[in-house]
């Protein structure tokens, strides 16, 4: 039988939790390829690992798993406009690619949004789409390969 402290090592996953430490360095299923079924659809909330997090498909059929809150003014992005290759806040317009990065501040000077927009990156997961699926992955630096499922390959074995 478990105590009450192996089992919270085992089954808890938040950022800073041993097992969350772990499953972080791996392909997380996030989302069926059809919940994102077109560009610029709607953006859609979702969590993993305790974490939430918006996704959605770019103008270019690119899809992105970001941090939910702008970096300006903490706006939940999900309210945004997906459009013209990124996501763009409801509340002062601050717009973001599907790798977290700052594309446009349309209420700033040209010369002070450019010197802003680098510092206004918000958090992007790596993501790959392979069978169907949307994976994602939370953990720093380069990911593995992808798991080659017989789903997404088409291969089976025997």
């Amino acid at each position: 039988m478990l105590t009450a402290e192996q089992n919270a090592v085992l089954t808890e996953t938040g950022p800073d939790a041993p097992m969350g430490k772990v499953l972080r360095h791996y392909w997380m299923p996030a989302l069926l390829s059809r919940e994102l079924a077109e560009p610029d659809c709607s953006p859609m909330q979702i969590k993993l690992l305790g974490e939430d997090f918006i996704a959605f498909r770019d103008s270019e059929g690119r899809v992105g798993i970001v941090e939910p809150h702008c970096a300006h003014r903490g706006a939940n992005l999900f309210f945004g406009r997906n459009e013209d290759c990124g996501l763009r806040c409801v509340y002062h317009g601050w717009k973001f690619d599907v790798d977290g990065n700052c594309v446009d501040i349309p209420t700033s000077p040209p010369d002070i949004a450019e010197k802003v927009k680098p510092q206004a990156a918000i958090r992007a997961l790596q993501t790959r789409e392979f069978g169907d699926v949307i994976w994602a992955y939370l953990g720093d630096g380069d990911a593995p390969e992808l798991p080659q499922f017989e789903f997404a390959t088409g291969r089976t074995t025997i």
